[in-house]
This record gives structure tokens, sequence and C-alpha cells, in this order.
């Protein structure tokens, strides 16, 4: 049977965009009709119709027209896949989105109670929207598989909230920022293997000198919310249960004894400056 053949006006309306839109995205490449007519008019199939799902995903979370066409060159194997990928990134797009309104909120609530000038209001919600757009240095580190994989592990880790807290303190997160913390976690690793490879006790000096940048370097992420916390913890937990191919940074994959070495370091470390909450 002969698949069902759509004009541009036709498929223009079933797929609810415009002709000139189908017409510039064949124009640019980004979806040629899967036929013509003996007169040269486009002809789309229902196949097209996922190809310009694709696309219009894509471009709703703001990918370049570049970007969007690399992307269509590496088609999944299945529909599934693709669908959960898409989902991942919708995620972090409805998170990003919720940091934005909740500093406008913030700013109508101040407003009505005129407890500070409009001008400052205003910069406060310039600002994380400007945390929100895309950074293209994080592109530099990441390749869009680990940011779809680094978005699913947060998308079960942490509640609403704490990704809202997370995205406002992340303002002014900058690419020297993210160089400096990656080389103090690859740090941590680094020690963590040595101590164990040479048998060293997690209640030595050396250990316990471990614990505490652990420790720091988790205060600084958390400042001390127990909410974000808990969704530090629950990130690491996520992370490590993953496959070693799909870690996003398979750098910080750590054996059983190193996690236990981490684990009886951190409990001696509280117990001796008397934390009685922290995350490890």
């Amino acid at each position: 049977m002969d698949r069902k053949h759509y004009t541009t006006s036709q498929f223009a309306q079933k797929a609810a965009v415009t002709a000139r839109t189908l017409r510039f995205y064949d124009k640019v490449g980004l979806l040629s009709p899967s036929g013509h007519t003996e007169a040269g008019h486009r002809l789309y199939s229902d196949e097209d119709l996922w190809s310009l799902q694709q696309i219009l995903a894509l471009k709703f979370l703001g990918f370049s027209l570049e970007e969007i066409k690399v992307c269509l060159q590496k088609k999944p194997e299945h529909l599934q896949k693709a669908l959960v990928m898409q989902k991942a990134m919708l995620r972090e797009k409805r998170s990003q989105l919720d940091a934005v309104l909740q500093a406008i909120e913030k700013a109508e609530e101040l407003l009505k109670k005129n407890q500070r000038d409009w001008e400052s209001i205003l910069l406060d919600v310039i600002q994380v929207m400007h945390t929100e757009q895309d950074k293209a240095w994080v592109k530099k580190y990441l390749t869009e598989e680990q940011q779809q994989k680094l978005a699913e592990i947060s998308q079960k880790s942490y509640s609403p909230e704490a990704a809202r807290k997370l995205a406002v303190w992340g303002v002014n997160w900058t690419e020297e920022d993210q160089q400096r913390a990656s080389q103090q976690w690859e740090a941590v690793f680094v020690e963590l293997r040595r101590l164990v490879a040479e048998r060293k006790a997690p209640t030595s000096v050396e250990g316990q000198a471990l614990a505490k940048q652990h420790s720091e370097l988790i205060k600084q992420l958390t400042r001390g919310d127990a909410d974000v916390g808990a969704g530090v913890q629950q990130w690491w937990k996520n992370y490590e249960e993953l496959p070693l191919e799909e870690k996003p940074f398979p750098m910080y994959h750590s054996s059983k004894e190193e996690k236990a070495f981490l684990q009886k370091a951190l409990a001696h470390y509280k117990i001796s400056n008397g934390i009685q909450c922290s995350q490890n």
C-alpha cells in the first residue's frame, strides 16, 4: 500500500505550522519533503511528521538551526530513545523557566510592599534570566549526550524547590568557576585513590584532611541548605548507580573500597567536629 502524501498546505495544517515554515526548512536542509509531484510541488508523508516534531522540540529548547542539523544526523535507533532524550531536556528547560518565574514573583511581592526600588528589582530578574540562557562554554566540556544525562540525573535527584535554588545561586557561575570546582573535586578523588591504595586509615590525619576537603566542597555547593543537601546526596547515589559507560564523568567513579573509606572518614570527621548533619 502506498504511503499517504500531503501537499505543503495540507501538511502545514496537519502539523499546525505555516507553509512558509515548511518551505524555509526545506530551503535550509532541515526537512526535505518525501517526494514531489510531476509539476515539482512538495509532497510530505506521515514519516515527515516525526522529523518535524524533532525539529520543533529542539528549536523550543533553544538549539540553533545548525545544532538541529547535527542532532538530526544522529538519528536515534528507536523512537522511544529519542523521546526520552527530549523529555530530559524539556524537564531541564522547565527547571530553568521555574527559576525565572520565581524571580519575577519575588519581584512582584517586593513591589507591592514597596520594599525596594524598581530598578534593583528588575536587575535581579534580568540577572536570573541571563544565567538561564545558553552558556556556550559548557559545550566545550560536555557533549550533548553528557548534558542530557546530567539533566536526567538532576531531575531524579532534586526537588523542584532545590532545583530552583541551585539555578538562582548559579547566576554568576562562570567557566573559571567550573574549572576550579572540577579541579577541586578531581583532587579529592585522586587523593582518595591514593589513600586506599596505600592502606591508610580513614581516621588518620590524611584521611581526616580528605574528609574536611570533601565536606567543605559540599558546603560550598549546598550553602547549608538541607533540601539542597539531600538533593546532592541523592545525586551522587543516582550517579554511582549508573553503569560506568553511562557516567558523564567516568573519572569520578569510585570502587567499593574507596566508597567505604570515604564514608568512614566522613563519619569520623562529623563526630570529631560535632557535626550532626552533613552530606557525603
